[in-house]
């Protein structure tokens, strides 16, 4: 599977941005799908999840009730919605896919990585 984030951009504090990852290649509606974020200086860091049927979703605490994970299986397109965006939510964003999107928190089982998308929020 390869995957490529888009939609990333420069947004005002309290602000929206809605991130796609389009995957090709082996079966899209298969795989479990994540994204994730890394900072200037600072590790990369787990955001969201999904379940290859879109029916299960897990977030980290810091973007908890901001952001929404969503999917589009016949469309291969793995989706961010980011609302009430901070500052401190700058980072360039990644999606991932893999068999058990339970474990991503942790990178585990994480099968492919995509190229990232960069998001700026100003205050």
């Amino acid at each position: 599977v390869q995957l490529q984030a888009s939609g990333g951009g420069l947004v005002q504090a309290g602000g929206s941005l809605r991130l796609s990852c389009a995957a090709s290649g082996r079966s899209f509606s298969v795989y479990d799908m994540g994204w994730f974020r890394q900072a200037p200086g600072k590790e990369r860091e787990f955001v969201a999840s999904i379940r290859w049927s879109g029916i299960s979703t897990y977030y980290a605490d810091s973007v908890k009730g901001r952001f929404t994970i969503s999917r589009d299986n016949p469309k291969k397109t793995l989706y961010l919605q980011m609302d009430s965006l901070k500052p401190e939510d700058t980072a360039v964003y990644s999606c991932a896919a893999g068999a058990d999107s339970s474990r991503f928190a942790r990178e585990y089982g994480i099968d492919y990585w995509g190229k990232g998308t960069l998001v700026t929020v100003s205050s």
